[in-house]
């Protein structure tokens, strides 16, 4: 591994200069795209950044001016770069094209570099953006079109991938990066770029590897694996959110430690879906509001088990926490779990009664049980801002539902049920939105209902669009943390086609290999 690190520094400081020293803004945006694609942007945040700021405000200087002066695909190149960089970039910068749909065909119909950049840009949409959102609907239609009319051309595949898998929501470790079109004018700058993202994946699987046997003997040695119930337990599906989210390499403790809050929500949402009767999770669900162990000597050992393993998790986390920055966390940890727990505890409920709840009380209670707000507060605290943390922070973060978190939830609700019933797999036990929904609303079709389910998924997407863009208490590295999060959603739960799946899965393989020799 040393030789890999001393190429990596090699290589890193030629793409440095090119990076620092390039006079053309536009030829700068060509470099960061690239960059973020092969998902070594971690290398140079602080330079983009930087780069970022003073395109932001050349732009909002005069937008008429930028637009007038660049391509179609140089300034939707960059109104997408602004605003997954956190800067809000005004949509009517698209206001010019504005225009009949045969007017807009005949100027870009054939420019697939146009069309592609526009689409791509369109998916950064928030609330109340319609014209951004038609504009890439037509995108959409005209590149279909396109197709049609070139599937042997060979940028054919491009428009394929970008059509099925926009960037916006893929993670770009995991996304096809044989087929993009750039235009970096220095052809040696790909092949550098191409170099540091092989070393980077070398080193990065190499600390994956690494990390997965940690995981594996801190699963061992908690207990929990000796009890039937969870000895078939495999503690890689756990750590794969934290390898995924935390895209820095250097970020090996962090994976680790989320792994463990991570694995706790799977295992007792098993406990309260499978393996206890109504009365022993109502004692369980009492001791975790009251956090104590008083009151549960009527629980079976396996319960007790996962109780102190619970507390003592939570409880070492928050030491880890306050050795580290001098804040202790508990009280904020302490409410998620409550929270969740409670979630939980209404599922079991309605399932017991034999009743579908109503959609909206469902959905309310459905997007704490997923127990994204659990994770990604115990993120939040991984995060180096936590040195300047302040009390209206915590108070946010207290206030059961930030708007941050509360999006990353809701679309994992609604996908993962909306999943589950096109495939079939819905087995009753956890419910369903679409169910209620039916329910509540007879007269409509499954296959309606789906769509309905989809165009939420897509509005929620839009509000945590927003959530990136406006300046709120949490820093760039939490929102970026919680997209990626979202991101995760359809490879986690093996939506649709998507080539992004069978590379995380490769890459998983190689950890299993690794883990399994370790045991």
């Amino acid at each position: 591994m040393d030789v890999t690190y001393v190429k990596q520094a090699l290589i890193f400081k030629q793409v440095y200069k090119k990076l620092v020293k390039i006079e053309d803004s536009m030829e700068s945006f060509y470099l960061i795209d690239i960059i973020q694609r092969f998902g070594i942007e971690h290398y140079f945040a602080e330079e983009i950044k930087v780069a970022l700021e003073k395109l932001h405000l050349i732009l909002n200087t005069n937008p008429i001016d930028f637009v007038n002066s660049h391509e179609l695909y140089e300034f939707s190149l960059a109104f997408r770069l602004l605003r997954q960089g956190g800067h809000y970039v005004n949509a009517d910068l698209f206001d010019s094209l504005k225009c009949n749909k045969r007017m807009f065909e005949e100027k870009h119909g054939e420019d697939l570099k146009g069309l592609i950049a526009l689409y791509e840009a369109s998916q950064l949409s928030i609330d109340g953006e319609d014209s951004l959102n038609d504009v890439g609907y037509l995108c959409r239609e005209l590149l279909h079109n396109w197709l049609s009319r070139n599937q042997e051309h060979n940028e054919a595949i491009h428009v394929v991938n970008t059509l099925q898998n926009p960037l916006h929501y893929g993670l770009s470790r995991f996304m096809d990066k044989s087929t993009f079109i750039h235009d970096l004018k220095a052809e040696k700058d790909l092949i550098c770029l191409e170099e540091l993202a092989k070393i980077n994946s070398t080193i990065v699987r190499f600390r994956n590897q690494n990390e997965t046997i940690e995981v594996s003997k801190w699963w061992k040695e908690l207990g929990l694996a000796k009890e039937v119930k969870f000895s078939e337990y495999q503690p890689l599906k756990w750590y794969t959110w934290p390898m995924a989210c935390f895209t820095d390499p250097n970020f090996s403790e962090q994976r680790i430690e989320l792994t463990k809050p991570i694995s706790l929500i799977y295992v007792i949402d098993d406990i309260f879906d499978v393996h206890a009767t109504l009365d022993q999770l109502t004692i369980f669900t009492d001791a975790v509001n009251r956090w104590e162990f008083t009151g549960t000597e009527q629980l079976p050992n396996f319960m007790k088990i996962a109780l102190n393993a619970l507390y003592d998790i939570t409880n070492s986390f928050a030491e880890m926490v306050y050795k580290k920055h001098g804040f202790n966390p508990i009280d904020t940890l302490k409410k998620s779990w409550i929270l969740l727990l409670n979630a939980f505890m209404e599922e079991a409920h309605w399932l017991n009664s034999g009743h579908l709840p109503r959609a909206e009380d469902y959905l309310n209670n459905g997007i704490v049980s997923t127990g994204v707000h659990v994770v990604l507060i115990h993120a939040f605290f991984l995060l180096d801002h936590v040195n300047g943390i302040t009390k209206k922070t915590i108070d946010i973060l207290d206030e059961k539902f930030p708007n941050v978190i509360y999006s990353v939830a809701k679309i994992l609700r609604l996908s993962d049920d909306l999943e589950g019933a096109k495939s079939g797999e819905q087995n009753g036990l956890d419910g369903s939105y679409l169910d209620c929904y039916m329910s509540e609303h007879q007269d409509i079709s499954g296959e309606d209902v789906q769509r309905h389910v989809a165009h939420m998924i897509s509005n929620e997407w839009k509000c945590l669009n927003q959530e990136i863009l406006v300046a709120n208490q949490f820093s760039s590295s939490f929102s970026n943390f919680c997209l990626n999060a979202a991101r995760m959603v359809p490879l986690m739960y093996h939506y649709k086609s998507n080539p992004s799946l069978s590379n995380l899965q490769e890459h998983v393989k190689s950890l299993i290999n690794v883990s399994v020799g370790c045991n």
